[in-house]
């Protein structure tokens, strides 16, 4: 009888232990994901009224995930935003982008690693500096990776790699993580 409860006190302990550990990886990877509003305030997706006072200078003092999402406030009448490729943000081509977005509440998730680029839907403001570039990284340091060391700023190298899509077929993160618990 004592043997018996001694294996059942195990097998209770083990599937705590798996529960408690899928409950933890599930508020990791919702941990992971968070909101960032551009420029740090509602007021920011604008002209810049000086080279400091642009969304990249803002940008680089951040670090970018996937699964965060970017959140743009401003007159959807007067201004808008556009997700377009490096030539078109570097030339300020407003025609043919990736995405627009034009309601003044703007909210862009990003999934991929990689660089993403977006200007103003008006040309002129686009030109004056109203323009955002950011690289995505890939993953962020979670409860089992011995939470690393913040990641070192993107190098300006990095603005030039062109992103890469996930494998298709790929798990999703919470998925691979749940999986790794069959070991546990």
């Amino acid at each position: 009888l004592i043997h018996n409860l001694t294996i059942m006190a195990k097998i209770t302990l083990v599937n705590t232990s798996c529960l408690l550990s899928f409950f933890l990886l599930l508020l990791a990877d919702l941990y992971c994901c968070k909101e960032i509003l551009v420029g740090g305030k509602h007021t920011a997706w604008k002209i810049p009224s000086s080279p400091s006072d642009s969304l990249n200078k803002w940008a680089e003092s951040l670090r970018f995930h996937v699964g965060d999402s970017l959140v743009w406030k401003y007159d959807g009448e007067k201004d808008s935003v556009l997700q377009v490729t490096k030539d078109a943000y570097i030339n300020c081509n407003t025609t043919n982008p990736a995405a627009s977005y034009s309601n003044g509440d703007t909210k862009v998730k990003l999934e991929r690693s990689g660089p993403f680029f977006f200007i103003s839907g008006s040309k002129s403001n686009c030109v004056q500096g109203e323009k955002l570039h950011i690289v995505v990284m890939s993953s962020r340091g979670g409860f089992f990776t011995g939470g690393s060391a913040p990641s070192p700023a993107p190098s300006p190298a990095l603005l030039e790699a062109q992103a890469v899509p996930p494998a298709t077929g790929s798990a999703s993160s919470l998925t691979s993580r749940v999986g790794v618990l069959g070991f546990v």
